[in-house]
């Protein structure tokens, strides 16, 4: 699988799913624009010593490649109805607005969440990788995990 970040902005966050990626064998793409950069502190920290066995890389745009899927609180269906692969792409967008707004509009079948109570307005975005790429690796038997 492989996870992509579209214009991430917060260091810790990057770090967090960075970890998280590599301890899963998880790809991991970031979408230009970042709000941060590679020297930073907190996302080294946060990183901590997994960065030598992660495998990701910058792009200036998104590359799709079937299946992929996004998240955001605007899906309307849950992730875990997703028939996850082996192959598939995991999109999700900056923590302070989101996907872009031509993807909400384009992508709209693709687009999925993870249930909320109503009034709550999201869950942090590491914490929202984690969910939903250990629902892709459950559904593949944590392949090369066990």
């Amino acid at each position: 699988m492989e996870v992509i970040l579209c214009q991430p902005e917060i260091p810790q966050n990057a770090g967090n799913i960075a970890r998280t990626c590599a301890v899963t064998g998880t790809k991991l793409t970031f979408i230009r624009p970042l709000g941060f950069n590679f020297s930073s502190r907190q996302l080294k920290r946060a990183g901590m010593d997994y960065w030598d066995d992660l495998d990701f890389k910058i792009l200036d745009e998104l590359k799709l490649q079937e299946p992929f899927y996004f998240f955001s609180t605007k899906g309307k269906r849950p992730y875990t109805e997703i028939p996850f692969t082996q192959d598939t792409q995991l999109i999700f967008g900056a923590e302070s607005c989101g996907l872009p707004p031509h993807i909400y509009e384009r992508y709209s079948e693709q687009m999925y969440t993870i249930p909320m109570r109503e009034n709550a307005r999201s869950l942090n975005l590491s914490n929202s990788v984690a969910i939903v790429l250990y629902e892709g690796l459950r559904q593949n038997q944590f392949k090369g995990l066990l």
